[in-house]
């Protein structure tokens, strides 16, 4: 197992910041991609940002812009800072790793809520 230990949700007001961490186990040598997903009540989980070891990045159309996803290599950490949240933004959001010959790996889930 490669536990994720996620952090830093929590209610904020419309137009508030964010921001996320999830950081897997020190000693993981062969993390990949890192990402967030999301997953409101009743809905289908949905990916929100992925990055690559090597820092490309890739968003959901309804975040790009407001939402940036980082890493740091050397803590195996992955970040999500989330700006002008939306009410629409509420979920659970859930880190993932994707470690070589291991598969995928995820955090706990951590709730945001974005009041109006």
């Amino acid at each position: 197992q490669v536990p994720l230990v996620e952090s830093g949700g929590g209610l904020v007001q419309a137009g508030g910041s964010l921001r996320l961490s999830c950081a897997a186990s020190e000693g993981i040598f062969s993390i990949n991609a890192m990402g967030w997903y999301r997953q409101a009540p009743g809905k289908q989980r949905d990916l929100v940002a992925a990055i690559t070891t090597g820092g490309s990045t890739h968003y959901a159309d309804s975040v790009k812009g407001r939402f940036t996803i980082s890493r740091d290599n050397a803590k195996n950490t992955v970040y999500l800072q989330m700006n002008s949240l939306k009410p629409e933004d509420t979920a659970v959001y859930y880190c993932y790793v994707d470690v070589t010959r291991s598969g995928r790996y995820w955090g706990q889930g951590t709730q945001v809520t974005v009041s109006s």
